[in-house]
């Protein structure tokens, strides 16, 4: 049987605190760029976050990747690192960086990226949701 690609999908769910702040700007300018989200007490979310692979069914499993395996890779490098914490102040890959939604993805992509390729997929496409409203679409990449 010839390799057809399959998509397969994980959600997982976060709880995390940030604010909007440029460093470079003033306070006024944060406030007025970012409005209620340059709160110096912090805001926080819900976030959810898809991951998409791709890859070829197995011929003895019928996966291209065992859904289990994907879960404990986004736990491991994402979930456990953002899960209640506070991402401006708590996240290393987040250091230094303006903790948008926009970034946010691009720095999870790098932490998910390597472990789903050395389970033989690819890590095709993420969707984080900020609120049921706002999300952001990754697709790797420049």
């Amino acid at each position: 049987m010839p390799n057809k690609t399959v998509y397969i999908t994980r959600r997982a769910r976060f709880n995390a605190a940030h604010k909007l702040w440029n460093p470079e700007w003033s306070t006024e300018k944060n406030h007025n760029v970012f409005g209620k989200c340059a709160n110096e007490n912090w805001h926080g979310h819900n976030y959810e976050l898809h991951v998409t692979v791709k890859g070829f069914p197995n011929p003895d499993t019928g996966y291209c990747m065992d859904l289990k395996v994907l879960s404990d890779i986004i736990r491991d490098q994402v979930e456990t690192h953002l899960d209640h914490r506070n991402i401006n102040l708590d996240v290393e890959w987040m250091k230094g960086k303006i903790a948008s939604t926009e970034n946010l993805i691009i720095e999870i992509w790098e932490q998910l990226e390597h472990s789903i390729t050395e389970h033989g997929c690819t890590l095709h496409h993420l969707r984080l949701y900020e609120t049921e409203n706002n999300y952001a679409d990754y697709y790797g990449g420049k």
